[in-house]
């Protein structure tokens, strides 16, 4: 007689486990521990049982199903417990080469050669928005329409530029999985003229020299605020460097008697490979350097956070564009901007544009002039990069004055 469910449900062990059958091989076993589906069948001549679950987790009517489809199994001669044995396998290859893996996999090694703040943002971009639409899936039976339906949200929520951004990262990420064997194609690349292009911005800049000097004066004057974050703002300033070339620079980089600062090349946006950026010290610059040493020459960092110390401990991406902001300067001048206000000011004085890229560190085209051009137009660079102190000085006293490489204009 089959097995009801009612029976199933007042079945209570007893001193020995006992079975409860069903019907064509199924049955309850039901024991101190809980109770189990089970099905014995007979393959190649030998006496088998396979599990098919717990009750009540698995009801009578699917555990029914499960001995039905591996009945089918049977019939076809292969053996159900081997082929669960073999899903399992499969499953287990599936999620070692799944998009997450595979993207994890990529991001580690890229991490190597990445700033840290880059490789941070990339892996939380991957976070927040690939892995939860695809990360589950493998990697090579991910197709195009996935990626532009995962796009497609990101690009609803008014930030398209972060949707190429994560394209680009998904297309390297395939393009590694081709590489090591786990897909044939890189489905990223046949997005290219599907979205929306992302509109070009420029980071708020002051580049109006009486508009610099009054925000110069502001700055000056700014209260509340932790000085180790006004040091940092002036010299982000007075060097010219992106933030995240700042903001982990290390007592060891300075070197005073050369008046350089060696920014090392794993720090900077480009040429990773190439030697030390050099960054020639104002007299300005080393004053604020001496007067910094006092608050945090004690720490490997010039701009630790202020409390501890530590690679990851140093102030954040944010802190000195907070500054600015609450000066009242958002949307009109941040801390990259410096770079665009320097550039800017420094062209009305008849600066080589070679002298001003160098120091910016802007890419190279050409891989063979980028190995020099971090030592080029070092003598010019010195002056040009004085010049910019002592312009910043004047600008902020109010005066109107142009220095043309040492004369008044």
């Amino acid at each position: 007689m089959p097995l009801s469910d009612q029976a199933a449900k007042k079945a209570k062990p007893a001193d020995k486990p006992y079975k409860m059958t069903d019907e064509k091989g199924l049955y309850l076993l039901v024991n101190a521990a809980g109770k189990y589906w089970r099905m014995d069948y007979r393959h190649d001549g030998k006496r088998k049982t396979l599990a098919l679950g717990v009750y009540p987790d698995v009801s009578l009517a699917r555990a029914r199903e499960k001995r039905d489809e591996a009945r089918t199994l049977l019939a076809d001669g292969t053996d159900p417990s081997e082929a669960r044995k073999h899903r399992k396998l499969a499953d287990m290859a599936a999620s070692a080469n799944s998009f997450e893996a595979v993207a994890r996999e990529w991001h580690a090694g890229k991490s190597k050669s990445w700033a840290k703040v880059t490789a941070d943002k990339a892996m939380t971009h991957l976070q927040a928005y690939a892995f939860p639409e695809v990360g589950h899936l493998p990697v090579a039976s991910v197709k195009a329409a996935h990626l532009l339906a995962m796009l497609r949200k990101i690009e609803s929520k008014g930030i398209a530029y972060t949707a190429t951004r994560l394209r680009e990262m998904c297309g390297q990420v395939f393009r590694y999985a081709v590489a090591t064997g786990r897909a044939e194609d890189n489905p990223a690349a046949h997005l290219l003229g599907a979205m929306q292009k992302p509109a070009t911005t420029h980071r708020p800049a002051i580049t109006e020299r009486r508009e610099f000097g009054a925000f110069l004066r502001d700055l000056r004057e700014a209260t509340g605020f932790e000085p180790v974050t006004r040091y940092a703002a002036y010299f982000a300033m007075l060097t010219m460097v992106r933030a995240q070339e700042f903001r982990f620079a290390r007592w060891e980089e300075i070197d005073v008697e050369a008046r350089e600062w060696k920014v090392p090349a794993h720090r900077m946006k480009v040429g990773k490979t190439l030697p030390a950026h050099t960054v020639p010290l104002s007299r300005q610059a080393l004053e604020l350097l001496e007067e910094l040493r006092l608050l945090t020459g004690h720490t490997p960092f010039l701009f630790p956070k202020s409390k501890g110390y530590g690679e990851a401990e140093v102030i954040s991406e944010n802190t000195v564009g907070k500054l600015l902001n609450n000066l009242g300067y958002q949307g009109r001048q941040c801390v990259h901007g410096f770079r665009a206000s320097a550039r800017s000011i420094l062209s009305e004085q008849g600066w080589s544009v070679e002298a001003m890229e160098r120091q910016l560190d802007h890419k190279e085209a050409s891989g063979t002039v980028a190995a020099y051009a971090r030592s080029q137009h070092l003598p010019e660079r010195r002056k040009m990069m004085q010049q910019w102190a002592d312009t910043c000085d004047a600008l902020e006293t109010g005066g109107e004055v142009i220095p043309l490489h040492g004369r008044t204009a």
